[in-house]
């Protein structure tokens, strides 16, 4: 008889959290299920593998494909930087106003631009901003060093994110070749987004300024799938054959995260339309759940 009893309140308790559960209607449900379709067929079209993931920040809801598989980050891991800096900044092991002299013997090519100066002094901030901006590596080799490069990985790791390393400096090709590759996955991207819209781990001030820097101005295939005045707080990433970029973006009413990975790419385009046409995608989905009721009447247009 007790088990007997235990069993209907587990029943009751069940039926109780369903009903409190908040429902899709079948309507919304079918324009999600157009959405999938959309990016399935966009990742399909691209000679190479496209992993992604797509969560709305309102409800939770997610969308991926290879979500779990591990990808090159390339720039894109400059987010788990960020967070690691602001992180330090809380924990006062750094400031951020603290001034270092670039030493040229560590000065590094590919994009940015202290490559082509000479020996600056600049706070770690600047040069933390060039990193987002820019995607300077030298100033990112700056940060790295700074902050410890074993202490971002470590990091990833306390917050769940096991895929997620930072292993090499920018443009040390040699550890490439080794394997020791920066990466991480489309879900893993996604969720430490999350964390950062949330600020865990941070200082509200900290949130809004790790928020602030990853809005800043920059040259972004997931920008270019938005409309003028949508912001957006991302970072792309590129390498020979590999294209990725996640950010979360500031949709009217409906707020949500996509990462987009791509990598044995036979044209780095395609790659780079990929994710464009996915941002495009993912952008018209959500400002039409965000101007319309639960039943999609466009009243808030």
């Amino acid at each position: 008889m007790r088990r007997a009893a235990l069993i209907v309140a587990i029943v009751a308790h069940g039926a109780v959290a369903a009903a409190q559960a908040p429902s899709v209607s079948p309507t919304a449900a079918e324009l999600e299920q157009k959405l999938e379709r959309q990016l399935e067929a966009i990742a399909t079209r691209v000679d190479g593998v496209v992993g992604y993931s797509v969560v709305d920040l309102n409800s939770g809801e997610r969308i991926t494909h290879l979500g779990a598989a591990v990808f090159p980050t390339a720039s894109s891991i400059k987010i788990a930087i960020v967070y690691e800096l602001f992180r330090q900044v809380d924990e006062g092991r750094v400031r951020l106003d603290e001034t270092i002299t670039l030493d040229r013997s560590k000065a590094v090519g590919g994009s940015g631009v202290l490559f082509e100066l000479g020996t600056p002094t600049m706070t770690l901030g600047d040069y933390a901003t060039l990193m987002v901006v820019l995607s300077d590596n030298t100033a990112t080799n700056v940060v790295i060093d700074r902050l410890g490069l074993d202490r971002v990985t470590t990091r990833m790791q306390g917050l769940g994110l096991k895929d997620t390393k930072l292993r090499r400096h920018m443009m040390d090709v040699a550890a490439a070749r080794r394997g020791d590759e920066n990466v991480s996955t489309p879900d893993e991207l996604v969720k430490l987004l999350q964390i950062v819209s949330r600020g865990e781990g941070l200082t509200p001030a900290s949130r809004d300024a790790a928020l602030a820097l990853l809005k800043k101005p920059k040259t972004s295939r997931l920008r270019r799938g938005l409309p003028a005045g949508v912001e957006a707080a991302d970072k792309p990433g590129e390498l020979e054959g590999v294209r990725v970029d996640a950010g979360i973006v500031f949709a009217k009413n409906r707020p949500y995260v996509i990462s987009v990975m791509t990598t044995f790419l036979r044209s780095e385009v395609d790659g780079e339309e990929a994710i464009e046409r996915m941002s495009r995608a993912a952008y018209e989905y959500f400002a039409r759940l965000g101007a319309g009721g639960g039943l999609g009447r466009q009243l808030g247009r």
